[in-house]
């Protein structure tokens, strides 16, 4: 009887232990599944999307597979009027330069060219993969976060076309503006407005005109190497002189429905769903105005006359975007009406200044004049 009973304990603790065991087991299993999951979600997949919503409780989706608008060109090309003629499309969004975003490329780039760099990063695991997934998520929640979300996104910060091949791989359905302007009005106007560019020395026509000639160059042949389907040059002239014939060629570029807004910007500053503008930007004084000629010759008379007589050599860009480096003044065409009668409203003063942005820019109209 004893050893009976023996036997049945054994056999009880046994299957205690087995039971015991098998429960440690399946906890083991579901505390690796719980982390595993949080690691997932922690790691975000690069195919996530990020979820906005507007006003109207309306939802909006973006990922690395959304059609990104970005606009880019020299400084003083007429990238803050393309983007604010986009802007008044209620279908789009572009808002202020990020100022982030090209210095982060740059960033990017250069960790890419320093051999030395690029081996530590890799030794460290920090792979060109993990890079770009990390560039990918950066730039979309920079770009949908710092304004009302809206279907189409756009991006303008003008020196961020220096990396167009490298964007057209983060995202590959977005499409680029290269803005694209005499850089003898583009130079004319970073000097007498005085916008400070690295590198540029506004005191000087002919070292600002050689460091425009390098970066369109830059800017230019990424666009051509992306491919017309993906890239395209606006002329900053032709958009001027020209502005229903330039956005309807743009808006079908960019696979987008046509709206006759894009032809009234002016009207629509600072209101909902409208154009916002920043009120420290050097362009926004100019671009409260409806589009006008005003600033297409004021270069012209202003300009040393040894640096034009090297024109050809200081910029050979400008005869390779169709420019006449030796003519002075230059003839851009003949301007629509509509563009006529907008340039006769902002010579006589006929046009409203938002109340949010009268104080600054009466400054700013002071102190820089000329465009």
């Amino acid at each position: 009887m004893r050893v009976t009973m023996r036997s049945v304990l054994l056999v009880v603790g046994s299957v205690v232990a087995l039971m015991v065991t098998l429960h440690l087991g399946q906890q083991v299993l579901e505390c690796q599944q719980v982390l595993s999951e949080r690691r997932h979600r922690l790691m975000r997949p690069e195919n996530e999307e990020l979820v906005m919503m507007d006003s109207n409780h309306v939802e909006y989706r973006y990922s690395k597979e959304m059609p990104l608008i970005f606009i880019g060109g020299v400084p003083r090309s007429g990238t803050t009027l393309m983007r604010a003629m986009l802007d008044a499309h209620p279908e789009v969004r572009c808002g202020e330069e990020t100022r982030i975003i090209p210095r982060v490329l740059a960033m990017r780039q250069a960790w890419s060219k320093s051999g030395r760099e690029k081996m530590r990063l890799d030794e460290a695991g920090v792979t060109d993969q993990v890079l770009d997934a990390a560039m990918q998520a950066f730039i979309l929640e920079v770009i949908a976060k710092h304004g009302e979300p809206a279907r189409y996104l756009c991006n303008k910060d003008p020196f961020t076309l220096k990396s167009s091949v490298y964007l057209s791989r983060l995202f590959p359905n977005s499409k680029f503006l290269l803005m694209v302007r005499d850089g003898r009005a583009s130079v004319h106007s970073m000097i007498t407005r005085k916008v400070t560019i690295a590198g540029f020395d506004l005191n000087s026509y002919r070292d600002c005109l050689t460091k425009w000639n390098k970066a369109i160059e830059v800017m230019y042949s990424q666009c051509l190497e992306i491919g017309r389907s993906r890239c395209l040059p606006v002329y900053y002239e032709q958009l001027v002189l020209h502005p229903e014939q330039s956005m309807h060629a743009i808006m079908k570029f960019l696979d987008i429905s046509w709206s006759d807004t894009v032809l009234h910007h002016e009207e629509l500053i600072g209101k909902p769903g409208g154009v916002s503008l920043s009120k420290i930007e050097r362009s926004t004084d100019q671009v409260i105005k409806p589009v006008n000629m005003e600033a297409l010759s004021k270069w012209i008379g202003h300009i040393p006359g040894d640096v034009l007589q090297d024109m050809a050599h200081i910029a050979p860009m400008l005869a390779r975007l169709g420019y006449d480096p030796y003519a002075n003044p230059p003839n851009y065409g003949h301007p629509d009406p509509l563009v006529v009668n907008n340039t006769h409203r902002v010579l006589k003063g006929d046009y409203k200044t938002p109340a949010n942005l009268k104080g600054h820019l009466q400054v700013t109209q002071n102190t820089s004049s000329s465009h």
